[in-house]
């Protein structure tokens, strides 16, 4: 509790005036308070112990100290806000992979698989602005006739196959018979503007194309710099 009793221009005995500062403090204490409370840390798929004792947060890649500060940050505007979005982009790829199955009426059933699909991948540098850039192209010469190739771009921690590095990402494609394959990218945000994001199935060559742009933090501050 924050002793408002001694500040300028208050009364002995009574509460002054708080400064937005303190107001923030208390906030803060109020929330880490009643999530320790509340909250069964165990059960949080974004709670993780590092190598050095410490804590971090899979969601928002944050560091913390304690158990309490973790659970003050899960309360926080950054957190939350990112914890919205994952729950998003969750429901629209569910809804999307629903509409696929809805489409081709498919029926759970045994699929034969038969191997990994060939592929090819080129790694370039924007020449415009110095974003990194990577093509995929990956040959689907036996696809079922009732499927269409699609990607799923995945966090380190959500898969299970590597241990986790919050450096990378994966980037998923999938068609039936064949089996799905992944590759690791850097952990960065994919820049969707027009022409920088694109994918592409051409159902004659059987070749499915998906174009990555990244946006580059590094790069477009040493441009800001320049200009």
């Amino acid at each position: 509790m924050v002793d408002r009793q001694h500040r300028p221009g208050a009364k002995t005995g009574s509460g002054g005036p708080a400064s937005s500062q303190d107001a923030n403090i208390e906030h803060r204490e109020r929330l880490k308070k009643l999530a320790l409370e509340t909250i069964d840390i165990k059960k949080d798929p974004y709670f993780m112990t590092n190598h050095l004792g410490t804590y971090e947060c899979r969601l928002c890649l944050t560091l913390h100290t304690n158990e309490g500060s973790y659970l003050a940050h899960t309360q926080g505007k950054k957190h939350q806000t990112n914890l919205q979005r994952r729950q998003s982009k969750e429901r629209q790829e569910q809804n999307i992979q629903l509409q696929q199955n809805q489409t081709k009426g498919l029926q759970k059933k045994k699929t034969i698989k038969i191997g990994r699909p060939g592929y090819k991948i080129f790694k370039m540098i924007d020449p415009t602005s110095g974003q990194k850039q990577i093509t995929f192209e990956i040959d689907y010469e036996q696809i079922d006739a009732s499927w269409k190739p699609f990607y799923r771009i995945m966090s380190s921690y959500e898969q299970k196959v590597e241990q986790f590095d919050k450096n990378y990402q994966y980037v998923v494609f999938a068609a039936e018979p064949y089996d799905n394959i992944a590759f690791k990218i850097p952990n960065m945000e994919i820049d969707m503007e027009e022409g920088k994001f694109y994918q592409d199935w051409n159902k004659d060559k059987k070749k499915y194309t998906l174009h990555l742009t990244f946006k580059d933090r590094q790069n477009k501050q040493s441009r800001n710099q320049k200009n």
